[in-house]
């Protein structure tokens, strides 16, 4: 199973959120569950490097199975926005492969 836990600060705001485990819904190469998640989370990442010039703290392990992204310090509030956007849109994704898939990929939150 896909662990997902998105830590938010205590205004509600991303500071996290880290993936790990994999999906077993089919075989290596095959599995639309990873693959849908893999897509969601590291298209998020791209999208707040591309479109706000700001490279979060991203930590991965070899096999695949580990991610891990922090929201850096930022001091320009509509880049900091943008990045909230950009994380908000990526857990609604999340959460509709969830739906779906609830057996293979579970989200939580924590402050």
């Amino acid at each position: 199973m896909i662990k997902v836990t998105v830590t938010k600060d205590q205004s509600g705001l991303i500071h996290s959120f880290e993936m790990k485990g994999h999906a077993d819904f089919a075989e290596h190469g095959k599995d639309l569950v990873c693959a849908g998640a893999s897509a969601v989370s590291f298209g998020a990442v791209n999208a707040i490097i591309a479109l706000t010039e700001i490279t979060p703290i991203i930590k991965q392990k070899g096999d695949g199975g580990y991610l891990y992204v922090e929201v850096p310090g930022i001091s320009n509030p509509e880049k900091a926005a943008h990045m909230q956007l950009i994380l908000e849109a990526m857990i609604v994704s999340l959460q509709t492969i969830e739906q779906d898939y609830g057996k293979y990929i579970k989200i939580t939150f924590k402050q």
